[in-house]
């Protein structure tokens, strides 16, 4: 069972300064030493399974995301998917693993994170990415506990989201 929920998903650039992700909590801040390599907004959606496990009530977790990250002009240049991994249009990726998070002033949207880069493949904008973020989220919610029971498990649900992702490198 596949299942798209309504969502409102951003097109335009929220307001991004050239400094950085403004106003960015501390919990998700880069480590001191690092440049702003990337920024692009995305839009796409979070894949969540219904998953019953013994005694426990079935859930929704997060299977993975399915991205576009789009330039200023409005161009894919990154494509987002299951790792999380980032490819970027030249070949080069990065994969990495949540390290910190916070959640949304949107209480509807899926948390701003901090990712540390776990891996690299390819020569490019991508290759040196040590830490990414994401923040302005909008959406991307898994659906109601109510709405995954025993009876559906294994069921998917794609939520749409959308978000601004800065990419990171060391300044030196």
């Amino acid at each position: 069972m596949l299942r798209v929920l309504q969502g409102t998903v951003l097109m335009a650039f929220s307001a991004l300064s050239v400094a950085g992700a403004p106003g960015t909590p501390d919990e998700i801040k880069v480590p001191a030493g690092e440049k702003l390599v990337l920024k692009a907004h995305a839009t796409g959606f979070q894949i969540y399974t219904c998953k019953a496990a013994g005694d426990r009530p079935a859930q929704w977790e997060l299977k993975a995301p399915e991205a576009e990250l789009h330039d200023r002009k409005g161009t894919v240049i990154v494509h987002h998917f299951a790792g999380p991994t980032w490819k970027h249009k030249d070949g080069s990726e990065v994969t990495g693993k949540a390290s910190a998070h916070v959640d949304s002033p949107d209480a509807s949207s899926i948390p701003w994170l901090l990712v540390s880069a776990t891996g690299h493949t390819g020569e490019g904008v991508f290759s040196k990415v040590s830490s990414i973020q994401r923040i302005n989220t909008r959406g991307g919610k898994p659906p109601a506990g109510a709405e995954c029971t025993a009876a559906n498990n294994g069921a998917e649900s794609k939520s749409s989201y959308a978000a601004d992702y800065y990419f990171y490198r060391p300044a030196k």
